[in-house]
């Protein structure tokens, strides 16, 4: 679900093309799904700050030291922890009537996802190598996308895009307070003034993330350049 291309970090092999731990040692107590696992419980009860090698060994009842036997570094991790919670995202939907309808319903199953992960926001845009959830969830957007007579690059901007709009709002939800004009002396701001002075009108139809996705994947991806299959 990261927007960033395949191969952008620096010369970091990516972790998914290693083996699953190292031959050197005795054989580990704990593989590698389950140190990712510790991983993102900590991260969903305390923050993505709280996860270090370290405390993620403290949660395994074992030595920093013996994580190494599995990753190479906290990106390694992170990495992993990523992946693992785009898996999250499955079962994808089946591609039924409007395509557009369906990608609203990923972008609604993403906003989720943050909801459940908040950390991910911190951790989706960063440069490292796509692992297998995150190449499935780009694949099954292609897959839905396939009656849109756009090119490849466009598609790949519609759903990066997509992806980068539901953070705006994952992230928006999860801000504390919200933006209140009480009590402000407003007469240096005019337009403030004029904007608060007019009657508020109807209210818009329907809630902003679906309207914002249509018109976002609509202007990116136009009805001319879409087929009927």
């Amino acid at each position: 679900m990261s927007d960033a291309p395949a191969g952008a970090g620096p010369d970091r092999q990516s972790i998914w093309s290693r083996p699953e731990r190292g031959t050197r040692g005795p054989t580990p107590a704990h593989s590698r799904d389950a140190i990712v696992g510790a991983a993102i419980a900590l991260a969903d009860a305390e923050g993505l700050a709280a996860v270090s090698m370290r405390a993620v060994a403290g949660a395994l009842g074992t030595g920093a030291g013996s994580l190494y036997r599995y990753l190479s570094s906290r990106d390694d991790l992170l990495d992993l922890m990523t992946d693992r919670a785009v898996g999250e995202l499955r079962p994808y939907p089946q591609a039924r009537g409007d395509w557009l309808d369906t990608m609203v319903l990923l972008g609604r199953r993403q906003l989720a996802l943050f909801g459940t992960h908040p950390w991910l926001l911190d951790v989706i845009h960063r440069p490292s190598g796509a692992g297998p959830e995150s190449l499935a969830w780009f694949d099954n957007c292609l897959r839905i996308l396939e009656p849109v007579r756009s090119p490849v690059a466009a598609k790949f901007e519609a759903i990066a895009m997509m992806t980068g709009v539901v953070s705006l709002f994952a992230r928006r939800e999860a801000a504390v307070g919200v933006l209140s004009f009480d009590g402000i002396d407003l007469t240096a701001y005019p337009h403030l003034v004029a904007a608060f002075g007019r009657p508020p009108g109807p209210a818009p139809r329907g809630d902003l993330v679906e309207r914002t996705l249509r018109g976002l994947l609509r202007g990116l991806l136009p009805p001319e350049s879409t087929g009927t299959g």
